[in-house]
């Protein structure tokens, strides 16, 4: 017999951070229940899918130690729906039986035996690389859009990380765009590694981030997340990245200075006259000025905007998908935004006009042909 008791409020922030990783549909039905472990007065909460797991610890009173797999989905709906209040958790291990009781009720449910549920990969003296939670929220944060959801390119599927002296790199692509960032004020980074995590554990990452600083575990095939009271484990993709630096131009001499806000306005605009196929946009720029235009030759609509920019060169006319200049245009963190091109047919560079310190983004976008 387990018995224990718990605020409500603070179960179900330690669920919510869990039941993300549940599957909704599983051919291996335990998946579809948390592991609840209780060991010293701490309730340890576990979910996986196999490839990704995340754990969540909270104190408890007065908890005999054992281990029962529950359904995430009844639990988490209860708890949910409950006010702030009390529960007394009474598990019986032998019939898997589940009770809570509130001050004004009681909920009955059935849970499985824990040795159905899968062990979780264990990390042993590994090197620990320290982060601060906002820097790697910002990394995930700039490089995820570009991900590729393409099943047949794997390793384009989850952002490169690599880790060097004192610095971290991380690069997205789908083919299209790319994206590169390299943050420079990590001193304790020691090791030298790339590895590849997956978009759907980084994207979970920014819901389980707790605290100030996390802890970075890497091994052969796997990676953990290691905040306050909470870590989140991820199955490495195991593919060798694609050579992102030969994709990247050396000597697009034409630089151009925008104000981000108002040429992500102006594209979004004119892209509503785009043909909905291609979703095509024109840039031609001359000294000081930018043309953004669009046209759907197939309902004869156009429309045609100027935005204000800083150019000295020659004129040079470009097309680009405006999805992904709205998608680059809206992940750069700047006012000012620089464009480097060289010509109609090579890709562009963008980065921040003034980058933040020890930090370099470069994002690149392939143009399109222009049909006149």
């Amino acid at each position: 017999m387990m018995k224990f008791s718990v605020r409500s409020s603070d179960l179900q922030k330690a669920l919510s951070k869990t039941v993300s990783v549940v599957p909704t549909r599983s051919t291996l039905p335990i998946l579809e229940n948390l592991l609840f472990d209780i060991h010293a007065n701490t309730l340890k909460i576990t979910a996986t899918d196999l490839e990704i797991s995340v754990s969540v610890s909270l104190e408890v009173q007065g908890g005999q130690n054992g281990t029962i797999a529950i359904p995430a989905k009844k639990i988490f709906d209860t708890v949910r729906a409950l006010p702030d209040t009390n529960i007394v958790f009474t598990i019986d291990t032998e019939s898997n039986k589940v009770k809570m009781k509130t001050d004004n009720g009681e909920y009955t449910l059935t849970g499985e035996s824990s040795e159905e549920f899968p062990a979780i990969p264990e990390f042993k003296g590994e090197t620990e690389i320290p982060f601060d939670v906002p820097v790697l929220q910002r990394l995930i944060g700039t490089t995820l859009f570009a991900v590729s959801a393409d099943e047949l390119r794997p390793a384009m599927m989850g952002v490169l990380f690599q880790f060097s002296k004192g610095q971290v790199r991380t690069v997205a692509t789908d083919g299209h765009r790319l994206v590169r960032v390299v943050h420079s004020n990590i001193p304790a980074v020691k090791i030298t590694k790339d590895i590849i995590i997956p978009a759907k554990a980084l994207s979970l990452l920014d819901k389980v981030a707790a605290g100030a600083s996390t802890k970075v575990l890497i091994t052969g095939t796997h990676v953990m997340f290691r905040f306050d009271g909470t870590s989140l484990i991820s199955r490495l993709i195991e593919e060798k990245y694609p050579n992102y630096e030969s994709v990247i131009p050396q000597d697009n001499e034409k630089r151009l200075v925008v104000n981000k806000h108002e040429m992500l306005q102006s594209v979004r605009r004119v892209s509503l006259y785009s043909n909905s196929t291609t979703h095509q946009i024109r840039f031609s720029v001359a000294k000081d000025e930018i043309r953004v235009t669009a046209e759907d030759q197939d309902f004869g609509s156009e429309a045609k905007e100027k935005v204000s920019c800083d150019y000295n060169d020659d004129e040079i006319e470009i097309g680009f998908n405006s999805g992904y200049v709205v998608d680059v245009l809206s992940h750069l963190e700047a006012d000012e935004v620089e464009f480097r091109m060289s010509s109609p047919n090579r890709a562009a560079v963008i980065s921040p006009a003034a980058p933040r310190e020890g930090e370099d983004v470069l994002m690149l976008i392939m143009p399109v042909r222009l049909n006149n």
